[in-house]
């Protein structure tokens, strides 16, 4: 099965000093840069996928920022693809599905920043055009929420939306239980 890894937006803007500091995401950057050592290893393709936010509104990905970086930890190596999107799906408006077809790709390992956002959505859409999924789940992160004036905090929004990919539209896993499947 050719599989391949997808980093979804593990930019600056989600660290420490950046628009939009993310709960851990030092911790997700950890487990993200062990799936990419793998995947180099094994020599597999790997996918950088890098949010830039045209909207007048966005208050972080913004054009020409630091903020819009792939940060140094994951950094694409020059054989590395990088593909842009300007909205929370990967595939949606970029060339993602094209390039995945072209190296005949069926199965994706994904993980990256938000869970709640650009993590959902991408997956559900892979999962819908036939991919097989595994979300590698510690290399994720997000934030608090507020609903109703409460605050959600970040590790319950995460753990609830790895329990709604899980089965359904992914195989939600850990890091340490890639290395037999790659």
């Amino acid at each position: 099965m050719n599989t391949a890894l997808v980093l979804v937006d593990i930019q600056n803007d989600y660290f420490k000093g950046g628009r939009n500091e993310l709960f851990q995401p030092d911790k997700a950057v950890t487990h993200a840069e062990e799936a990419l050592s793998l995947f180099r290893e094994k020599n597999l393709p790997i996918v950088h996928i890098q949010c830039i936010l045209l909207e007048k509104e966005a208050a972080f990905f913004l054009p020409d920022t630091d903020g819009i970086t792939i940060h140094e930890r994951v950094k694409p190596q020059s054989d590395e693809k990088v593909i842009v999107k300007h909205t929370p799906d990967s595939f949606f408006q970029t060339e993602l599905q094209k390039h995945l077809e072209s190296m005949k790709v069926t199965r994706l390992v994904i993980c990256g920043m938000m869970s709640h956002i650009c993590i959902d959505s991408t997956v559900r859409t892979a999962h819908r055009l036939g991919y097989e999924v595994i979300l590698l789940s510690e290399a994720c992160a997000t934030k608090d929420l507020v609903w109703n004036d409460t605050v959600i905090p970040a590790k319950t929004v995460h753990d609830t939306f790895m329990a709604s990919l899980q089965d359904t539209f992914a195989r939600v896993i850990d890091t340490s239980s890639l290395y037999d499947m790659v």
